[in-house]
C-alpha cells in the first residue's frame, strides 16, 4: 500500500527531493558538529582525539562580561526587528489588496520586491554610502536645511535604527508575497455580504480581512519569534565597526571574532548551541501560548 503510494506521487516527492537534500546536508548533518562544544576541540586531534571537557565553555560563556551585553544586544536588535518588521509586509499586503489600477499595483509590487534579490553586501554599501556624512544624499539634505551633517555609522544609539530600516526596506516586499496570496484565498462572497450590510471599507477590513488571514500572521509569527536571537551576521557585519560595538556586538558577530578568527572553535560552538536552544525556547513557548489562545499553531 506505502509503495503503491509512493509510486502514484512520484513525480511530486522528486520535486521534493532537492529541499530534503538541502535540509539533509546544510541543517541535519552539521549537528553532528555540536559535540565540540563539549571538548577542547583541536583542530590537528580531530573530533574524536580531542579532550571532554563537559560545560567548560559554557561556564566560561555565561561567566564572560560579554554575556550579557551580549544577549541585551541581540535581544533588542531582534525585538526592533519583530516590532517594525513583522507588521510591515502585512500592512503593505492589505493597501496592494485595496489598489483596483492593475497595472499600478503590478508596477508597485516589482518595485518592492526588487530589493530582496540585492546581496547585503550591495545593500550595506548602500545604506553606508546614503549615510555618508559628505557624499551622502541624506547629510546633504540635513545641510541644506542649515545643519552640522551627523555621522550616523559611529554613533551606537542609531544603529539599531539603521539595521532594522534597511531589513525592512530590503524584505517587505518578498514577504508580503505570503499574505496576498492568503488574501486571494478569502471567499469574494464574505465581502458582497458586508456591502449588503452597508459595512464601510474599514468594518470590511476589520471583519472580514483580517480573520480571513489571522492563521497566517499567527503562524508566521510564531515563526519570527523563534528567530528573535538569529539575528543576520552578515549585514550586522558589514554595517558594525568598534565604534559601535556597544549595541551591534551581537551573538553570531562575537561567534565569528571567537570562532573563526581567535580559532576557539569549541567556545563559539557553546555560545551557537545556546543560541539555539534560547530559540528552541521562544518558539516553543509562544507556539504554546497561541494554541492556548487561538486554537492556532505549528504542531
Amino acid at each position: 500500500m506505502m509503495w503503491r503510494k509512493i509510486a502514484k506521487s512520484k513525480s511530486l516527492l522528486l520535486m521534493f527531493l532537492p529541499c530534503l537534500l538541502y535540509y539533509l546536508i546544510f541543517k541535519y548533518l552539521p549537528m553532528f558538529g555540536i559535540v565540540i562544544s563539549f571538548k577542547d576541540y583541536n583542530l590537528y586531534k580531530g573530533i574524536w582525539a580531542s579532550e571532554w571537557v563537559g560545560l567548560k565553555y559554557y561556564k566560561m560563556f555565561f561567566n564572560s562580561p560579554d554575556f550579557w551585553i551580549l544577549l541585551r544586544n541581540t535581544f533588542l536588535l531582534g525585538i526592533n526587528k519583530l516590532i517594525f518588521g513583522f507588521p510591515a509586509p502585512i500592512l503593505l499586503a492589505l493597501l496592494l489588496n485595496e489598489v483596483k489600477h492593475m497595472v499600478f499595483k503590478r508596477f508597485v509590487q516589482t518595485v518592492s520586491y526588487l530589493p530582496h534579490f540585492i546581496s547585503n553586501v550591495v545593500v550595506a554599501g548602500m545604506v553606508v554610502m546614503f549615510l555618508s556624512p559628505s557624499q551622502g544624499f541624506i547629510n546633504q539634505m540635513i545641510h541644506s536645511l542649515g545643519f552640522e551633517p551627523i555621522h550616523f555609522m559611529i554613533k551606537p544609539e542609531l544603529f539599531r535604527s539603521i539595521y532594522v530600516s534597511s531589513e525592512v526596506w530590503q524584505h517587505i516586499g518578498w514577504e508580503a508575497i505570503i499574505y496576498l496570496a492568503a488574501l486571494s484565498s478569502i471567499d469574494p462572497s464574505l465581502y458582497e455580504a458586508a456591502d449588503m450590510d452597508g459595512a464601510s471599507r474599514w468594518r470590511k477590513l476589520w471583519n472580514v480581512t483580517l480573520p480571513g488571514i489571522s492563521t497566517t500572521i499567527i503562524i508566521l509569527f510564531i515563526l519570527n519569534v523563534g528567530r528573535v536571537l538569529e539575528i543576520g551576521f552578515e549585514k550586522v557585519f558589514l554595517l558594525y565597526n568598534p565604534a559601535t560595538y556597544s549595541t551591534a556586538d551581537i551573538l553570531s558577530t562575537y561567534v565569528y571574532r571567537t570562532g573563526l578568527v581567535s580559532g576557539n572553535f569549541s567556545y563559539a560552538a557553546a555560545i551557537d548551541m545556546f543560541t539555539g536552544i534560547v530559540c528552541f525556547f521562544f518558539i516553543y513557548s509562544t507556539n504554546a501560548l497561541s494554541r492556548r489562545l487561538s486554537q492556532t499553531s505549528l504542531w
